[in-house]
């Protein structure tokens, strides 16, 4: 078993006995009653010491608070890489900022979920990263809380990470897709494409040592790298040209070179919605000033790149004690 710098405690889990479905939740000191139907199926991380701790019926495994969800989600595949849960729904302890239905219905989308797939959710539509040199809070006043903060900042850019720990590749992307607040489902056939090795290096270099931080900057980039990392030939641009003709793939989800992208010097960040949303619904097509052009975009210019930041919508506590 792959562990962290330090020792856990483990608290005994109340989960069901089918291995089919599991959720992993990224807990801190969020209110989990929205949970209570589906606890058997839950696997839930409190970041929050004693203090914050789920309550009763709720069991949890305690972490210390640092990484974000991104820590969260990479301990739980590293350390039960041989064990996974044929699907397993990926949440923050809370979600309905990002989220607008139940979570009845986000389990039976997620068993509905192909080796390869990456399930997503509405309301939140697909985000554009392409900030290859580092992202430029300064440039989005939505973003100041994060810059504002107390940051541990990462030594290499968000390429060379992308390029020695996520394709394991020197080519430079235009862009990648992300899913804001990094909820997702996947299939354990889509994670056990990378070893449980390129897992334990990714925890290590991303949240651990030197970035075992409350808020350490590669919390923020892993956010962007989860669907790349899982389904490289959906969620990344390798070329200007490579544009999905249609705007939606077929899962619903933006396609290729069709992600959302906040303008510089927005004040709030809400980026683009489909709410309402049910699984027999028809698609609401973006307007077009919600698609970008790539056509002016360098991924080596930070000044041209124009991307997102997750900018969830948290209580004070929650801003300085981040899962």
């Amino acid at each position: 078993m792959y562990e962290p710098d330090r020792p856990l405690v483990v608290v005994n889990q109340t989960r069901s006995t089918d291995s089919d479905f599991e959720i992993v939740i990224s807990h801190y000191n969020e209110d989990l009653s929205w949970l209570k139907e589906h606890r058997t199926d839950c696997c839930i991380y409190s970041k929050g010491g004693n203090e914050n701790a789920p309550e009763l019926p709720f069991t949890f495994t305690p972490l210390p608070n640092i990484g974000r969800e991104g820590h969260t989600f990479l301990y739980h595949i590293a350390n039960n890489y041989e064990s996974l849960a044929d699907v397993t729904l990926f949440l923050q302890g809370r979600i309905d900022d990002h989220v607008d239905i139940s979570l009845s219905e986000m389990k039976q989308r997620a068993l509905t979920v192909q080796p390869g797939q990456v399930r997503t959710y509405p309301f939140r539509e697909l985000e554009v990263f392409d900030h290859w040199n580092g992202i430029p809070w300064e440039q989005y006043p939505c973003w100041k809380r994060w810059s504002s903060m107390n940051t541990q900042r990462m030594k290499e850019t968000p390429l060379e990470l992308f390029q020695q720990y996520i394709s394991e590749s020197d080519r430079v992307p235009v862009a990648v897709g992300f899913a804001p607040g990094a909820i997702f489902a996947v299939k354990k056939e889509t994670i056990h494409q990378h070893s449980k090795a390129f897992y334990e290096r990714l925890l290590q270099k991303m949240f651990l040592g030197e970035m075992a931080h409350v808020n350490p900057e590669t919390g923020h980039y892993m956010e962007r790298f989860w669907l790349a990392m899982l389904n490289p030939g959906e969620y990344v641009q390798w070329e200007e040209a490579e544009l999905a003709e249609e705007e939606r793939n077929k899962d619903g989800q933006l396609a290729k070179g069709h992600w959302y992208r906040t303008p510089t010097g927005s004040n709030v960040d809400l980026g683009a919605t489909r709410r309402g949303e049910t699984l027999d619904s028809p698609l609401t097509p973006l307007t077009p000033a919600m698609s970008f052009s790539r056509s002016s975009v360098t991924p080596s210019s930070p000044e041209t790149s124009l991307s997102m930041l997750t900018d969830e919508d948290r209580s004070p506590e929650r801003k300085l004690s981040l899962d």
